[in-house]
């Protein structure tokens, strides 16, 4: 999912080991996140600033995440997650309210994602927007043979039998199936998400691979036309070939907002919100765009962003583009066992 990764996970794997070897005079930081998330140096900077040990950890999805933070199976100080898991913690009172004294270098963030955010963070009281981004479609121009791509309909072209990739997630995988066919992303109408999931069975055989973090290594090295991708993909991929173009779809699409949050069972929370605001500062925020390249909602590190790269739709989508895009909701348990259930029953055939 990010750039240098077999690198950043050496650099990772040292830093959890020189982070074991420092004094910490100033206490730990047990933090847990996606993998590869920020840079390692990062971690080493803010050590050396102030005297705080890291301890790190890490996961791949956020519903693998869940149940070691609801069932207490280890005490993390501070966790970057996604919108829709941040609703669900927070309703089950999982989380801290921040205190943002704390944290004065939220200040950095743009008020627009800021509002973004308090459609599952009410007031912004319990979680730091840290990286953003949007679903699209990762297309090689030549493969795809002059054929336009802005719609989520060219992943149902029998033309591209055997060459695309579809992302290997229930919520992801019905996002696109239900916009396509003019629907939420987040209905309850079990007649919509069956219509769905019957869209998802069809399309089925045209799949070339079900794929998240190496669609883009599929795409890159022409193992596949098309695919969806996040748009932060598009640098490391592009890079690799200059073939490879990104699209938004005109239907819309799904829009993230990974935040920082601290638990209730933190036992450091005073050190978690020193490390969110050391995120917040704006060179912090720069170095792990450069590190990974996904949209930062941090405005002050966007104003020393190369404009390559903030002019580049790709990178950094357009208000209006985010406008017609759409956070995902944590759904009722019901529904959610209906999703999951016609997810299995795609996969299965």
């Amino acid at each position: 999912m990010k750039k240098k990764l077999i690198l950043g996970s050496l650099l990772v794997l040292l830093m959890v080991v020189m982070t074991g070897c420092r004094s910490g005079e100033n206490g730990e930081v047990y933090v847990y996140s996606y993998g590869d998330y920020y840079d390692p140096e990062v971690v080493a900077d803010f050590e050396a600033e102030t005297g705080i040990r890291v301890i790190q950890d890490t996961y791949d999805t956020a519903e693998e995440m869940y149940p070691i933070i609801k069932n207490g199976s280890a005490d993390y100080d501070v966790v970057c997650t996604s919108d829709y898991m941040i609703s669900k913690m927070k309703d089950e009172d999982l989380l801290y309210k921040l205190d943002k004294k704390n944290i004065k270098n939220i200040k950095n963030l743009d008020t627009d994602y800021m509002k973004m955010a308090e459609e599952y963070d009410p007031g912004n009281e319990y979680s730091i927007p840290y990286i953003v981004g949007v679903s699209g479609i990762l297309y090689n121009k030549k493969m795809v043979k002059g054929k336009k791509i802005d719609s989520w309909d060219a992943l149902w072209d029998p033309d591209f039998k055997n060459n695309i990739v579809m992302q290997d997630s229930v919520r992801d995988a019905f996002a696109i199936s239900l916009m396509r066919l003019g629907y939420s992303p987040n209905t309850t109408n079990p007649k919509e998400i069956e219509e769905a999931k019957n869209a998802l069975k069809e399309q089925k055989k045209l799949v070339y691979k079900y794929a998240n973090d190496s669609a883009r290594d599929l795409l890159a090295d022409k193992s596949a036309a098309i695919g969806v991708v996040w748009n932060g993909e598009y640098i490391y991929t592009h890079g690799l070939n200059k073939d490879v173009e990104f699209v938004v779809p005109k239907e819309g699409s799904e829009f993230f907002v990974d935040s920082w949050v601290v638990p209730k069972r933190a036992k450091n929370k005073r050190n978690a919100e020193r490390f969110i605001n050391y995120m917040c500062k704006a060179k912090v925020a720069k170095q792990n765009f450069d590190y990974i390249y996904y949209t930062t909602p941090n405005s002050a590190a966007i104003k020393i962003i190369p404009s390559k790269y903030v002019s580049n739709p790709a990178v950094f989508p357009s208000k209006e583009t985010i406008a017609r895009c759409t956070l995902l909701k944590n759904l009722d348990p019901d529904t959610t066992k209906l999703y999951s259930d016609s997810w299995k029953e795609v996969k299965s055939k």
